[in-house]
C-alpha cells in the first residue's frame, strides 16, 4: 500500500498549485483520503477529505471556496486543487487514506491509515 503526494512548490500570493497523490496497492476501494497539513511548529491539521464510496467531500473552514478535492478513479489519483493561496497555506502537504473513515466530515489524522510522504508548498512573494 502506498500513496505519493506531488506537486508541491513555491507560489505567490494569490497563485495555484495542484496537488496529486497517487495510490497503488489497494485491493479494496473502500479507503477514503483526506488532505492533511502541517506548518512549521503546528500541530497538524486536516484540509480536506474525499469519501470514495459517495463522492461526498469536505473542507476546513479555513480553505472552503478556496480548495477543491477530486478524484480520478481510473488514474486512482485524488487532487487537491488550490487557488488564492495565502501565506497562511504555508506547509508540508500530506495525503492519507482510512478504511471508510468519511463519515459525515473529515476525519482526524489519527483515525488515517496510511500515509504518503509530504509534499512542501510554501506561499511567499
Amino acid at each position: 500500500v502506498q500513496l505519493q503526494a506531488s506537486g508541491g512548490g513555491l507560489v505567490q500570493p494569490g497563485g495555484s498549485l495542484r496537488l496529486s497523490c497517487a495510490r497503488s496497492g489497494f485491493v479494496y476501494d473502500d479507503y477514503d483520503i483526506g488532505w492533511f497539513r502541517q506548518a512549521p511548529g503546528k500541530a497538524r491539521e486536516g484540509v480536506s477529505c474525499i469519501s470514495v464510496r459517495s463522492g461526498a467531500t469536505y473542507y476546513a473552514d479555513s480553505v472552503k471556496g478556496r480548495f477543491t478535492i477530486s478524484r480520478d478513479s481510473a488514474e486512482n489519483t485524488v487532487y487537491l486543487q488550490m487557488t488564492s493561496l495565502k501565506p497562511e497555506d504555508t506547509a508540508v502537504y500530506y495525503c492519507a487514506a482510512g478504511w471508510r473513515r468519511v463519515v459525515g466530515t473529515c476525519p482526524r489524522a489519527g483515525d488515517m491509515d496510511h500515509w504518503g510522504a509530504g509534499t512542501l508548498v510554501t506561499v511567499s512573494s
